[in-house]
Parts: C-alpha cells; sequence; structure tokens
C-alpha cells in the first residue's frame, strides 16, 4: 500500500509545484484577463447581473486553466547539442545542432535563445511548435568564429507559453559544448633552413637498425609498456625499471618562441601587433611540421615548454601548438622568462617572433643564440600598429632597430611592420 500512494504524492506535489510556478509566470495579459474577470464577477454580483458574473468567472478562469495546462505537461524536456567540428580556423563556419525531446506531455509554444559569446556571432533565436510526447525537434544553425580563443556554446534558454498567450515559463539546460577557434594559418614558401638536420641524418624518428647499448634511450617504464623492452642494464644502474624508447635520439626540431607581454605590442583586438605575432607563429609551425619537424611553443612566461625533448615523447604535428595559440593570453611581465634557457631544452633551431625588445631582452637572446644550432627571428614593426606616417612606413630603417641587433649579434631576422607581407619575410630569411 505504501508503494503505490508514494509515487502518487510524489507527483501531486509536483504537480502542485509547477501549478504555483505556472500562476507565477503569468504575462501581462494573462493578469489582465484575472484582473477584469476578479472585476466582472464583482460587478456583476453588486448589480444582480448573472451573465455580467458567468463571463467574469470565464474570463477568471481562463489563465488558471493555462496554468492548470503547462503544469500538466510537466515541460519535461531533453536536449542533446552536437557541433560539425569542435575546431575551426578563424573565418571558418561551424554547425551546430540542436536535438530537443519531449519527455512529458504536449508543450506549449517553444521560444528559444541560444547563449553565444560575441566572437561566434549573434545569438540565434527560434519557435518550437507545441510537441507532443516523445517527439524529436531539430534546429540547425551556423556560428563563425571571428577571434581566435576557447568558447562555450550554450546554455540554450526557452520560454515555454500557452496558445493564447497567457503565461510564460523559462527553462535554461546546463550543458554547453565548447569550440576552439584556431588562428588561420598563412601558406610559407620552402627555403633552406640551418640546423634542420639534427639527428643522424634522417629527421625523423626511427627504430634501431643497429649500434650498441649505449645508444639506446631509455625512460622510466610506464603501465601498459611491452616487458620486452626493458633495459636490464639501465634498471640495474638506476634501481627503477627502465625501457628502451626504440627510436633516434635526436630529430629535427624547433623551439617556436612567441612574445606575448602586452608592452612589447601595440593596437587592441584583431587588428593588434599581438594577433599579428600569433598567426605568424602559427604559420611557421603549421609549416615546419609539415616538413617533419617536431615544434613546441615558449610564450614569454616560459610555461608553455616541456622538461626536456626527451622527458616526454612530444607529438608530431602542428595541432598541439594551434591549441595552445588559440587560448594564448596577454602577459602583463616586463620581461622574457628565461627559467627554462639551458641546453637540454634549447638545442636544436630557435625561431622567434617578437615585439618590442629592449636592453634586458637583448642578454636573453643572446643566451640563446649561442644554445641553439640555428635561430632565426622575425621582429614586428609593432610602431607600424600607431599608424606611423606614409613617409616613415615608406622608410625601411624605420622600426627595424630590433631586427638590426639581432643581425648584428648572429639571429638571421627580419623585420615585418603591419600590412607586410609574411611569406616574402619568410623567403628574405632563406636568404
Amino acid at each position: 500500500m505504501a508503494t503505490t500512494q508514494l509515487p502518487f504524492a510524489s507527483v501531486v506535489r509536483r504537480r502542485q509545484g509547477a501549478f504555483r510556478e505556472a500562476i507565477r509566470a503569468l504575462t501581462v495579459r494573462g493578469r489582465g484577463f484575472v484582473a477584469a474577470g476578479a472585476a466582472a464577477s464583482a460587478c456583476g454580483i453588486v448589480l444582480g447581473e448573472r451573465d455580467l458574473v458567468r463571463i467574469g468567472f470565464v474570463v477568471l478562469l481562463l489563465p488558471l486553466f493555462a496554468a492548470l495546462w503547462v503544469a500538466r505537461s510537466g515541460n519535461r524536456l531533453g536536449l542533446v547539442r552536437s557541433l560539425s567540428s569542435t575546431q575551426v580556423e578563424v573565418g571558418q563556419t561551424a554547425t551546430v545542432q540542436l536535438e530537443i525531446t519531449n519527455i512529458g506531455a504536449t508543450t506549449g509554444l517553444l521560444l528559444g535563445e541560444e547563449q553565444l559569446p560575441w566572437a561566434l556571432g549573434t545569438r540565434p533565436r527560434f519557435v518550437v511548435d507545441g510537441m507532443r510526447s516523445s517527439r524529436v525537434r531539430r534546429i540547425e544553425y551556423p556560428v563563425r568564429g571571428e577571434q581566435r580563443g576557447r568558447y562555450e556554446i550554450g546554455p540554450l534558454h526557452l520560454r515555454i507559453a500557452d496558445p493564447a498567450g497567457m503565461l510564460e515559463v523559462h527553462r535554461t539546460f546546463t550543458r554547453t559544448a565548447s569550440l576552439v577557434v584556431i588562428p588561420s594559418a598563412e601558406p610559407l614558401p620552402a627555403i633552406p633552413l640551418r640546423g634542420a638536420w639534427t639527428g643522424s641524418g634522417d629527421n625523423r624518428p626511427r627504430p634501431f637498425a643497429s649500434g650498441s647499448a649505449a645508444d639506446v634511450t631509455v625512460r622510466e617504464y610506464r603501465r601498459g609498456d611491452d616487458l620486452r623492452r626493458v633495459h636490464w642494464r639501465s634498471t640495474a644502474r638506476t634501481g627503477q625499471v627502465m625501457v628502451r624508447r626504440e627510436e633516434q635520439p635526436w630529430q629535427s626540431r624547433c623551439t617556436l618562441l612567441i612574445d606575448n607581454r602586452a608592452r612589447a605590442h601595440r593596437g587592441h583586438g584583431p587588428d593588434s601587433s599581438l594577433e599579428r605575432a600569433v598567426v605568424v607563429a602559427a604559420s611557421i609551425a603549421v609549416h615546419l611540421a609539415s616538413l617533419g619537424f617536431q615544434v613546441r611553443l615558449v610564450s614569454a612566461l616560459g610555461d608553455e615548454t616541456e622538461n626536456g625533448w626527451h622527458d616526454d615523447e612530444l607529438p608530431f604535428g602542428a595541432q598541439p601548438v594551434l591549441e595552445k595559440l588559440a587560448v594564448l593570453p596577454t602577459t602583463r611581465v616586463e620581461h622574457l622568462h628565461s627559467g627554462w634557457v639551458d641546453e637540454s631544452v634549447t638545442s636544436g633551431m630557435i625561431i622567434a617572433v617578437l615585439g618590442e625588445i629592449d636592453d634586458h631582452d637583448e642578454s636573453l637572446l643572446a643566451r640563446l643564440h649561442h644554445h641553439g644550432n640555428a635561430t632565426y627571428a622575425i621582429a614586428l614593426d609593432v610602431d607600424s600598429w600607431l599608424g606611423r606616417s606614409a613617409r616613415e612606413a615608406a622608410d625601411p630603417e624605420a622600426g627595424a632597430a630590433g631586427a638590426l641587433w639581432l643581425h648584428q649579434h648572429g639571429w638571421k631576422a627580419v623585420p615585418l611592420a603591419r600590412g607586410g607581407s609574411l611569406a616574402a619575410a619568410w623567403q628574405e630569411l632563406g636568404r
């Protein structure tokens, strides 16, 4: 007996709560009907006009019946949101699909509004007619990534209205979906790069064909490693289980340094020199990855680096770098961080994308030149983002002091002004 009464009591309490919520959700029209119906009924009673009393009761009951209808439906809805792609380049479009399922009774008119960040466009609004139980409605709309970053799409906000417009119940789903907008990469021409061959002849990892035990690169055992790869001599020496990595200890690799300090750049928003630096870094990363380079990113804070080239198996391809560039923030630090610089992490080619540099930065850049096998730099002429005069902009020496200093201290460096061709600057680096 108790087992049958408990669900019924639960349903009653739920319906009562839904009815009270519906009463509170009366629109101006619904409240007007309640007031008009009560006034007409009162006047009819005072004047002894039964017809006026009947009309007043009918008008009064209309919003109450609407509230009962909405409370009975329960407004039990399910939502599934899917994206055609979870990652797009700046300027590209992704399609968002909403799948709304009615789990409860027949619903009223649904007025939907999807919450979107401003960088993805205007908020889409749509209307869904009443849905019977178990019915599904699918809605699609496009979003266009105007600026790099990671954005949350949603939540979906619904207004559930009755056909007469007497009341509106608001529902907000909690789930969202993430969309990463990565910087777009510009195609770069092929140029000869010093330091491109840093191994024993192949610029990609390959299994050992021959060699002594001293040539084997080992690391600590990880769960799931094949026990046949255990290197017993290193295990006995270190006291920890070590396994062979089965690859060449050196590959073609490049450290990509990007200066993301606020004080080193000019301008704001998508047209700032920092955003141009991000595009330059993305283009270089994609170009080098296509040539077989292992590329990692280092920011002004030095917090994008791994501990070493062989401490972790860094993935090939530019995708990890592009994902980091998508969310690269502007930092307020005054100087480039130098704690990451040592021989174990800087051997190989170094390419720097720099803003304005000062004396403190010059000491770090001189140190980097001595650690890297080859050092290249693209120094942005950040002053050109301040709108210099045409005469100054036509002067090839204007704003090129940073590139000149780098060139004098062993770097291969070129300046890049606002509106300048990245492909031409990259071609200049190869001369």
